[in-house]
């Protein structure tokens, strides 16, 4: 299983960067949209996405039922909602997916002042609480909808890892804390 969480998040890492690489950048503008009418669908419902998340995607992550596998639904999710960060910006002068900035750590720049720690807290917490994928995907979904306004990047490997694991309930709580360390971890650029 941790080879599969791995293989998802090298997967995003590679069409992530495959998509900064193409030179047509109305190509590029096309694709992005049509990842970004399948925020917040389930993966497999939106044609338009299937040739960039199930595209070169490992078999091992393949599913073989009706139903969509966990490494399809983490890359699906990542994908879907990197699109729609990206969206306005130009890849390469702004990615929006920048490693390092795992998803406690970015949501943790939103914090200007002490109101907004409350704020954001409860955001996170309510992400950090849900009990299915598609309840992940709708409060991660408002989280980015706020990073893309602030115009802070996420590190999109490490969410496609860290929604691999939240699908099992024995790791959920290990992917919790992830993010509540990384959200609460001082550093040079945010001690208060």
């Amino acid at each position: 299983m941790a080879d599969e969480a791995r293989q998802a998040a090298a997967f995003v890492r590679y069409k992530i960067k495959q998509l900064a690489e193409r030179e047509n950048e109305s190509a590029v503008r096309a694709t992005l949209a049509n990842l970004r009418r399948g925020v917040g669908r389930s993966p497999g419902s939106a044609p338009e996405t299937w040739t960039v998340t199930l595209g070169g995607l490992p078999k091992v992550l393949l599913g073989e039922t009706s139903e969509p596998t966990r490494g399809e639904w983490a890359v699906y999710t990542a994908l879907t909602l990197y699109a729609l960060h990206q969206q306005g910006k130009d890849m390469n002068i702004r990615c929006m997916s920048a490693a390092g900035q795992s998803l406690g750590t970015a949501v943790r720049r939103l914090v200007e002042d002490p109101d907004d720690e409350k704020r954001v807290n409860r955001r996170l917490a309510a992400l950090a609480t849900s009990d299915s994928v598609d309840e992940l995907s709708h409060h991660l979904r408002g989280l980015v909808q706020l990073l893309k306004a602030k115009d802070f990047p996420l590190d999109y490997p490490s969410l496609t890892e860290d929604l691999y694991w939240y699908q099992f309930p024995d790791a959920r709580n290990a992917v919790r804390l992830r993010w509540g360390r990384d959200f609460y971890r001082v550093t040079e650029s945010n001690d208060m």
